[in-house]
């Protein structure tokens, strides 16, 4: 009966459009775009052939992907400029909201590179959030691609009238979206369970619209729509081999339901179309040129039946699709802000910092936008541009402010100096005021650690800190080296261990110039012990059963200076990094050595970039030097080693083992050559030099031909617990080699 209906409108319409005098039908066809997740990406290939049949689209229906897609097809964008949009967009940051680190301010920037999982922990009950997205990222895109309908409210006054589907996730409720914030709608809509959080509308949580209705043909029926296209990019059920994880299980589950659902569906489309999406899944964005690919041949082979259809629209209400002009840039008049309770409007201002009656790039906008979202303190940030006067909007901030206020954070470290360290954090947020935050850090493991801070983050003004920390080791060195760096007598032994202690507190005030520039000023400190059970040395002891090398209880006055512009902390492809420090070490309460007032300035400088494609180059210079003679050798530099979190004054050095080069004096220069193979897999060449030794700076020795070399090999593998990597170092002047390994972030 259809293939008779597609004879009618090819012959029929060709006759109609050879008689001028006779009034012809037009035909409103309505479009209905089904969710699926990556495999959406189909809609955008099958909007080439709609368009290229000359098809005039009369409403949209969309769903989850399809509302994505449907949107910005009924906001005026091409479905050549949708396919360079979708192929330029970065999936991995826009579903895991991977805010840049350009965002974050330093205390934010540690969290993130130090803990594993974050957990609510309200009234010490462990919850688990609502998405491991805010989809805050996803906001921003649709919001600025959108701001040229930012004035219409009604979804049916758009270029094409359009709707999406939600679901409220409360009730099961099926929702259709078709007024108000068209980026907040189509956010909702795309929302899929468990990867992005609900989002709240007129008071109701709402989810991905394919949980209710995948495929909204009834709802676009009733908008008066005559012939329907269907684009169809549902999932087919799948056997036991591809459902290895719980997101897998749970897409079956819904998918019954659809799927029983589409064998009424597909009847009530007039012209089905059914890319070929079998070997993707929801999360396939990697696939996306494939996947649109297929859209558009599966959509190619109905041409003829869409060119049958067109041609049973009247031409005079045709008219053809221009691109839309993307903007770069805004004129924000005045800023609007909603929703906040707690947080003051001078602390989120601080936190946007964009200017009034002043153009602002949409890059500046939605850094500001995510710089707010990265505190934490947010469940949701959404603006909206709204035009009140030519080229001038009103920015218009609604923030949802986070009820979780406590949070429960682990981490896992391996690594060769520290060895196995299980890492349990406490953080509280508005402990005593609205802006502060405590946290403890409780590092188990084959060395006890500890970490308190408590910290009031004031942005632009001067914040202030209170620091704790427990620090240990143990390490095998060799007999010679403790002579050369103690008092200690003669022994017939050749390795000694080592216990390392260190009790450090700090205060200190600190303001930012900008975010990536900070300085401050404070007061530390310092207990330190070294001690060994290796040898007792009865007289120095008196009977203890180890031997005190030396210990200190010392009071100084500090200063620091930081810029970090790295896109990564681990594996930098761009930036630049610069840190000073300098302590004056003023009095002792109890020290095991003559004390004399002295000072010790260290700093780093760092660049990296990319002179090709998924390679990078690191340049790096580090030197530190002590002024007043002392005996004291806990804190010397001492180099060697790799993949720990540094203590005092311990530097890694490639081609040699922790602690094997020691002074109060040295200087470093390494580069490193990374080359990214795989996304998150690299491979790094390395080459450092050094010269370190006591007095360096007053012996002219600092820059000559340098004493210390060592090559270094490795792999690097960025994962959810943090960098994997594996090191291969030599030393020439050594003729040695030694192997380090770590895992997990640092702490």
């Amino acid at each position: 009966m259809r293939i008779l209906f597609y004879l009618f409108l090819f012959l029929t319409g060709s006759a109609f459009a050879q008689q001028d005098s006779l009034v012809q039908k037009d035909l409103k066809v309505g479009l209905v775009l089904s969710g699926g997740g990556a495999k959406g990406l189909a809609h955008i290939g099958a909007l080439k052939k709609i368009d290229e049949a000359g098809i005039r689209v009369d409403y949209i229906a969309g769903t989850s992907m399809g509302a994505i897609v449907g949107s910005l097809y009924a906001a005026g964008y091409t479905p050549n400029q949708l396919d360079s949009i979708f192929k330029e967009t970065n999936f991995n940051t826009l579903i895991q909201d991977d805010l840049p680190r350009s965002v974050k301010t330093f205390y934010e920037r540690k969290d993130s590179e130090r803990y594993t999982l974050t957990l609510p922990f309200d009234d010490f009950k462990l919850s688990f959030p609502s998405g491991l997205s805010k989809g805050q990222n996803l906001y921003n895109l649709i919001s600025q691609l959108t701001v040229h309908v930012n004035d219409i409210q009604n979804f049916k006054n758009l270029p094409i009238p359009f709707f999406c589907m939600g679901t409220d996730i409360e009730t099961g409720e099926a929702i259709i979206l078709e007024s108000g914030s068209l980026a907040q709608a189509v956010s909702a809509s795309g929302a899929i369970p468990t990867i992005f959080s609900p989002v709240e509308i007129d008071g109701r949580l709402v989810s991905d619209g394919g949980i209710a209705n995948n495929y909204p043909i009834e709802e676009l029926k009733a908008r008066g729509a005559d012939f329907i296209i269907g684009v169809d990019v549902q999932d087919s059920l799948v056997d036991r081999e591809n459902l290895q994880s719980v997101f897998e299980i749970m897409t079956q589950v819904n998918n019954f339901r659809t799927i029983s659902d589409m064998k009424e569906k597909r009847e009530k489309t007039d012209l089905y179309i059914k890319p070929n999406i079998a070997d993707f899944s929801v999360l396939s964005f990697q696939k996306g040129e494939k996947i649109i690919k297929n859209g558009e041949e599966a959509a190619h082979l109905k041409l003829e039946e869409l060119k049958a259809v067109a041609k049973w629209q009247h031409p005079n209400n045709f008219k053809e699709r221009m691109p839309v002009r993307l903007q770069d840039s805004v004129y924000i008049n005045q800023i609007e802000i909603t929703g906040n309770h707690d947080y003051p409007r001078n602390y989120i201002r601080g936190k946007l910092k964009l200017e009034t009656e002043a153009k602002t790039s949409y890059k500046d906008l939605n850094t500001g936008v995510n710089t707010l979202s990265a505190t934490g303190n947010f469940k949701r940030v959404e603006y909206t541009l709204e035009p009140n006067s030519k080229n001038k909007y009103n920015l218009r901030v609604k923030v949802a402010e986070n009820e979780n206020n406590m949070f429960l954070r682990l981490g896992l470290h391996y690594d060769d100096l520290y060895r196995s360290a299980a890492l349990v954090n406490l953080t509280k947020k508005s402990f005593l005021v609205t802006n502060d935050i405590i946290s403890l850090d409780l590092i188990a493991g084959d060395n006890f650690r500890y970490e308190f801070q408590y910290y009031i983050d004031k942005g632009k003004y001067w914040s202030i800190g209170l620091k704790s920390r427990v620090n240990q080791f143990n390490i095998d060195v060799d007999f010679d080296f403790l002579k050369q760096n103690s008092n200690i007598g003669d022994f017939n032994v050749n390795k000694v261990e080592l216990e390392n202690f260190d009790f450090t507190n700090q205060f200190y005030a600190e303001t930012f110039l900008f975010k990536s520039f900070k300085f401050g000023v404070g007061a530390e400190h310092k207990y330190s012990k070294i001690e060994t059970e290796t040898i007792v040395d009865n007289e120095a002891t008196e009977q203890l059963p180890f031997t005190i090398l030396e210990q200190s209880n010392l009071f100084s006055a500090m200063g620091y200076v930081a810029y970090d512009t790295y896109d990564n902390t681990y594996f930098p492809s761009k930036g630049i990094y610069f840190r000073a420090d300098f302590h004056l070490y003023l009095f002792e309460a109890k020290s095991s050595f003559n004390f004399s007032e002295f000072s010790i300035a260290k700093g780093k400088v760092g660049y990296a970039f990319s002179p090709f494609s998924q390679l990078s180059m690191r340049l790096q210079t580090d030197a530190g030097f002590r002024v007043g003679n002392n005996d004291m050798r806990a804190l010397n530099f001492s180099l060697g080693g790799y993949g720990s979190q540094p203590m005092n004054n311990i530097m890694p050095f490639y081609g040699y083992d922790f602690l094997s080069i020691t002074g109060d004096s040295y200087v470093k220069g390494l580069i490193d050559v990374d080359y990214e193979f795989l996304k998150k897999n690299h491979f790094i060449a390395s080459y450092n030099i050094a010269n370190v030794g006591d007095d360096l700076y007053k012996s002219g020795n600092l820059l000559s031909t340098p004493d210390f070399t060592g090559l270094g090999l490795g792999y690097g593998l960025e994962t959810i617990l943090g960098p994997i990597e594996i090191k291969y170092t030599y030393s020439p002047e050594r003729g040695e080699s030694e192997w380090f390994f770590s895992l997990g972030y640092y702490f």
